[in-house]
Order: structure tokens, then sequence, then C-alpha cells
């Protein structure tokens, strides 16, 4: 019988969301520092009716703390998300890091999945209008707002920067994306067509021309061709209308240094001052020789498609795919070298190996052409090795071409795919959502002992509202009338009673003088009851509210002076005993 009472002694319940776990206290010995290392019976959550402790956690994942405490090994159950998972552990007291290596690259899935929700947004993808509150903040007058003293100024400058830089916000903003996304089109069909020979006008020269009869005549010749005249207005149109929305965007922005560092708003900058130093450079500096190389620096119009990327969110994940793939293209670049500058000396010195008077590969460099080509699977076909030794180094070229780009391929795949099926959810998922209040759960008062013997009460917390009593509790309020165990609850027929609370601070007051101990609180909203001769001691600050239940109240409580007369009884049945 003492091995069965030390067992049981020995063993503790964990009420974990509704679900029992039993172990023993050595097992919980076995992590220290921890929460559950550290369960005494003083504990709030410790019922000692029911002899367990409840949390109100995750049973799911106290299930593999409980198996950690056990064996020593921490598991991530797949059922369970990463946060949550990580909450749970911080509650615990336990390090996430402990997790198996079974187990780590599924526990954190989430990491990588907030890494990508915070990347999109940065990106700015939502097409959900912002509150005014939003709006004020985002530009820096939220004081005025609450103040209500918002300018005319303040009120206009978001308005016109969501409707130059916001397409979706409203339809006038749709209008003028669908006229900017016109332009830029118009610029780039307009920068490609006056490079054809049917839209260039050629420049005639007359110069005189002395013949053999020493006679002189006039000669036409063409010196070069020049774009149509149509095109330069329509450069002019366009170049006018990138510039007004340059200025516009500027002026309104929230952030002026987060605008300027824009890398689309730079290509915007060059693009647009590009048209107008060709100008200047038309004008006075014609007549310089090669004049026409300056023209090359136009080419950066065509970086205006990047400015499409506000008008589509495709195009913005497909960049984001590119910068979240930076180390495989590099891995990929960087394989493609390697390969390309073996390639090239083998194929040089193996057409060398035997006669070949039809030989392409003259040097190493002009392999680097072959390779090049070769290993990347385009094939031009200009050059080609000639001899056996020189055709096994081409199909050993082409075989590592294809599996060096072959393989990056599918980590860029799935990065872009990543990026483009969490952008379809957050655009499915709802707007407003409902908001979760974090109340603190009330401070019920104790459970308090009147065993006699017993020098020091066991307390535990109660539901503050007696309604939602457990059946149980219900159930054993009899049997804890019968061993003087009541629940401090029960006393408010004489602490909580508005008309009898000044009667039973008399009482209290009488029996305090009769004795040699003084009453004392240790806490609010709290009953303490010491044993100790039978001394009641009931806290002032009880005296607020009536909180009794049916149960409570017509569950009857002897008072103090019924109390008292069953002491002098049993002093009367011992002293008679004893004679």
């Amino acid at each position: 019988m003492n091995l069965l009472n030390m067992d049981a002694e020995n063993r503790v319940v964990l009420n974990v969301g509704g679900i029992r776990h039993e172990t023993y206290k050595a097992t919980l010995k076995k992590i220290p520092a921890t929460r559950l290392s550290r369960l005494t019976e003083a504990l709030a959550n410790y019922d000692p009716v029911l002899n367990e402790y409840f949390f109100d956690r995750h049973p799911g994942v106290f299930a593999q703390v409980l198996n950690y405490y056990r064996t020593g090994k921490l598991h991530y159950p797949t059922d369970v998300c990463g946060p949550l998972f990580e909450e749970e552990l911080e509650f615990w007291g336990l390090d996430a890091n402990q997790v198996e290596p079974c187990c780590w690259m599924t526990y954190t899935q989430h990491r990588d999945t907030q890494e990508t929700l915070a990347v999109l947004d940065r990106l700015d993808l939502d097409t959900e209008k912002p509150s005014d509150e939003e709006v004020a903040r985002k530009f820096g007058f939220e004081e005025d707002y609450y103040k209500g003293t918002v300018s005319w100024w303040q009120q206009l400058k978001p308005q016109m920067w969501s409707l130059f830089d916001e397409p979706y916000s409203s339809n006038a903003a749709k209008i003028i994306g669908v006229i900017s996304v016109f332009f830029i089109c118009v610029s780039i069909i307009s920068f490609c067509l006056k490079t054809h020979p049917d839209m260039r006008v050629p420049v005639i020269r007359n110069y005189t021309v002395t013949t053999a009869n020493q006679t002189q005549s006039w000669a036409l010749d063409k010196v070069q061709t020049n774009a149509h005249i149509a095109f330069f207005y329509i450069e002019c149109v366009c170049n006018a209308w990138f510039t007004l929305e340059i200025l516009v965007r500027f002026i309104s922005s929230p952030n002026k240094c987060e605008f300027i560092k824009s890398s689309v708003n730079i290509i915007d900058y060059i693009a647009t001052m590009s048209f107008y130093i060709d100008l200047i450079l038309q004008k006075y500096a014609s007549h310089v020789e090669n004049a026409d190389i300056l023209e090359f620096f136009s080419i950066i119009r065509i970086m205006r498609l990047f400015k499409l990327t506000r008008h589509s969110s495709g195009l913005k994940i497909l960049i984001q795919t590119f910068r979240a793939s930076a180390k495989e293209l590099t891995l990929l670049v960087f394989f493609l070298v390697l390969g390309i500058v073996i390639f090239a000396s083998l194929v040089y010195y193996a057409e060398r190996i035997q006669t070949n008077p039809h030989n392409d590969f003259n040097s190493i460099p002009l392999g680097l052409w072959w390779a090049l080509v070769t290993m990347t699977t385009v094939g031009y076909g200009d050059m080609a090795p000639k001899t056996y030794v020189g055709m096994f180094v081409g199909a050993l070229c082409a075989l590592a071409g294809v599996l060096t780009i072959a393989l990056p391929v599918p980590v860029i795949v799935s990065n872009f795919a990543m990026y483009y099926s969490h952008t379809q959810a957050r655009a499915k998922l709802p707007k407003k959502r409902r908001r979760v209040i974090n109340v603190e759960p009330a401070r019920p008062p104790m459970l308090a002992t009147l065993m006699p013997g017993m020098d020091l009460s066991v307390t535990t917390r109660l539901s503050p509202n007696p309604r939602d009593m457990s059946p149980a509790l219900a159930i054993a309020l009899p049997m804890m009338k019968s061993v003087n165990i009541v629940p401090a609850q029960c006393f408010d027929n004489m602490a909580f009673h508005g008309e009898k609370t000044e009667d039973r601070k008399s009482e209290i007051d009488k029996s305090s003088k009769n004795t040699s101990r003084q009453a004392s609180t240790e806490s609010d909203n709290t009953i303490r009851v010491n044993n100790y001769k039978n001394e009641i001691y009931i806290d002032k600050s009880e005296e607020k509210t009536d909180a009794r239940t049916p149960l409570l109240r017509d569950h009857k409580i002897e008072s103090l002076d019924e109390n008292k007369m069953r002491e002098n009884k049993t002093e009367k049945r011992k002293s008679s005993a004893s004679t």
C-alpha cells in the first residue's frame, strides 16, 4: 500500500485544453527552467478537487511537448501552423531550435511563407482602397486629421498621388493608367519604326562639279537619311506627357527620397532627359563628325517598358522572381562560363590533332563563341568541328549545356509559382476580418478548507461566473460540506449580501477580540480562511457585488454562532470521554 501511495503521489495530472495527460513528476524535471518543471500546488491553475493542473492551451501541441519530456526528442505536428507551434513552445518555456532534423524542413516552411508575404507587402499589390486614417498616416498629417484641421492641399495631395500612381484606386485613375500605357507603347513603336529605311527621308546636298570641258554643273548627292518629321512631333507629345506625369507624381509623393531612389522612376528620369539632350545636340552639335553615335544613348527610352510594372502585378512578380533567384542565376552563369572556357580550349586543340584544311577554330576566343552557342542549344552553324575528336568534344559540350541550364530552371519556376500562388490567395482573402479581443480571465475567489487539524487553506481558481461551474464541482458540494470543505464563493451569504454586511463585520470583530491572532488579507478579491482556532478572515474588498447563483444561494451556510455551538458540544464530548 505504501508503494502504491508513493507512486500516486509522484504522478501529476495535466489538463490541457480539455484533454487530461498523466505523467510522473520526475519526468517533468528532466528539462529544468521550464513551466512544467516548476509546478506546485500553490499555482493558480491547480484544482485540488480534481487534483490536476489546468492549462487553456493547444492540446495537440502539448502532446508533442510532453513527448519531448519523456523521450528528449521534439517533433513537429503536421496539422499545426508554424507560428502557433512557436507560440506554444514559448509558453511552455522550450526552445524552437530543438526540433528534430526529420521535422525541421516541414517546421521552417512557415518562415519562408512569412518572408514571401513580407515581400508581397512591399510590392504593394493590394487594390483595396485605404481608409482616410491610413492615408493621413501615409502622407504624414495624421495629427491634423485627428484635430480636423486638414488643409485643401493635404486633401488634394493624396488624390493626385492615387490618380497617377495607383491605377486601380478609382475609375479616373484607370483612365489615367490607360493613357500612360498608350503613350509608352506609342513612344516605343515610334522609336523602332523611325529606323526603318522606308520611314526615313534622305538628306540631299547640292554641290558644284567641274567637267572636263572646264564647265561647271550642279549635282545632287544623298549624304544621309533622317527620320520623318512626324516621328519628331510624336516624340514631343509623348515626352510632354511623361514630363507632366513625373512632375505631378514627384510633387504629390508621400516620400520624396523614396520616390527619387526608385529604380523605375530613375529609368523614367533618364529616358525623358535623353529626349531633351537629343534636341540640344541636334541643334548645337549636328555639325560634329560621328554625331550619330550620340543617338545610341537614346536606346534608354526602350527601358520605359519597365513602367508597365505599375499597371501589371504579373510583371512585378516576374521581376521579384529574378531577384529571389539571384543565387541560382549566378550559379548558372558560373557553370556556363566554366564550361565555355573548358570546351573552347578542348575543341581548339582537338581540331589541330588531325589534318584539317577547313579548320574554323583558329584561336581559343573563336572557340568561346562556338562553345557559348553550343551550350545554350542555339547552334547557328557558322562554326563546326570537322574532325572526329572535335565532334566528340562538341557532343560533350551540347550535353553539358543541356544539364547545366536545366538544373537551376526548376528553382526559378518554383519561385515564380510560389509568388504567384500567394498573390492569388491574397487577392481572394476577405479584406475586413473579425478582430479577436484579448480579454484577461477574471480572478475568481479561492477555495478554502475548514478541515480540523490543517493550518493552511488550499486554494484554486474557480470560474468567475458561478453559473459556469462544472457539473463535477456541483455534485461535489454536498460531499465537501460533509468534511467542512466549502468553496469560498459559498460565503456570499456572509460576505456579499449587502443587507448583512455590517452584521458580519461586527461578528468578525467580536471573534477577533476573543483570540490572540489578528485578521489579515493577502490579495484583492480573495477570501482567506485560516483554520487555526477556526478563525475566519474575510477581505473587505469582496463587499462589492452579489455574484450568487441559485446553486449557492440554496446551499445553506451555518452561521458563526452555530459553529461555536458545535465546537462546545464536541469539547463536552471529548471531556466526558476522557473522564
